[in-house]
């Protein structure tokens, strides 16, 4: 198949030379074949730190490194291109950005968090469907192998729970678990689905500890770090059994993985990841802000088969 030629918008996060590096360098142990960053907008959000001190590097080096050719519109770089990576890492502005590239109908992946409120993932789902443009948001995480791989050896058996751990930085912006822990979060709607009928968060300066239920009964938790090691997992509870997922740094990273679905998901125009369930982990992620702040549980009720906005 010929290559899909990539444009890449907002140059402010490591995703960027990672996803690069990985479309572009055959001797990659895991090179991704069928896509090429062609063409890039730097973007950038100057009031955020996490923006403002990586723009420069990361922009320098896939032009110099990989001859990723920078120009100075959004628009420049859709015009140019056959699928867009959205990789701004400032969430909030996601929905600004998509209002100017999804008229151009081409498949547009938008790379976490999707955005920072249910109000603007409400709308940014509208309008591409508006616009009949497809879209696709997920964490890598999803994706690692060693998750992916033990549940395909339990494909049919019933899961009643599960428990997922890993690091989980915050920052002031993206606020609370819209950061770090969004990743821990798309394991575990990796696993459960969706149908989150309830919330608590348990929080101090090193942990976070979030319990949901299930409108079907069950339960899952979330546990993150801010101390101790970096290591992302789960326990998977079947009805007979127990699993531990230990996704490990070695072996096939799950960039790699996400890439390869990406790929899928420019050449197919449909999403692996339902837009259902990439509304609904944002729901989940202010409800958790919000119990986390008022230290109490928080309802995510259901409304016309969404949940609605806390």
């Amino acid at each position: 198949m010929e290559k899909i030629n990539i444009g890449m918008i907002g140059l402010d996060t490591s995703h960027v030379v990672s996803f690069t590096k990985l479309l572009h360098d055959p001797k990659e142990d895991y090179y991704v074949k069928g896509g090429r960053i062609i063409t890039a907008f730097p973007g950038g959000s100057p009031d955020l730190p996490l923006s403002r001190n990586r723009l420069e590097t990361f922009t320098k080096e896939i032009e110099e490194t990989y001859q990723v050719n920078i120009v100075d519109s959004l628009q420049t770089v859709v015009e140019n291109s056959d699928a867009i990576l959205l990789e701004s890492v400032d969430g909030g502005l996601h929905l600004k950005q998509l209002k100017e590239i999804v008229s151009y109908q081409k498949p547009i992946f938008i790379d976490k968090p999707f955005s920072l409120s249910s109000q603007d993932a409400e709308e940014m789902i509208a309008l591409a469907s508006k616009n009949g443009t497809p879209i696709m948001s997920t964490s890598a995480l999803r994706f690692a192998v060693e998750l992916q791989s033990v549940l395909k050896e339990n494909q049919g058996q019933l899961i009643i729970g599960a428990d997922c751990f890993g690091p989980m930085h915050i920052e002031v912006n993206p606020p609370g678990l819209f950061w770090y822990g969004i990743h821990t979060i798309e394991m575990l709607y990796t696993i459960m689905g969706i149908g989150v009928n309830e919330v608590t968060t348990v929080s101090n300066k090193d942990y976070d500890v979030v319990t949901a239920s299930w409108r079907d009964g069950r339960f899952g938790s979330v546990r993150g770090n801010r101390v101790g090691n970096e290591k992302f997992g789960a326990i998977i509870h079947y009805e007979n059994k127990s699993e531990f997922v230990d996704i490990k740094t070695e072996g096939k990273p799950y960039y790699a993985s996400l890439l390869e679905e990406i790929i899928r998901f420019f050449r197919k125009g449909t999403s692996i990841v339902p837009l259902t369930e990439t509304l609904e982990i944002i729901y989940f992620i202010e409800a958790v802000n919000k119990s986390r702040d008022t230290r109490s549980p928080v309802k995510l009720e259901k409304r016309g088969g969404l949940p609605p906005r806390i």
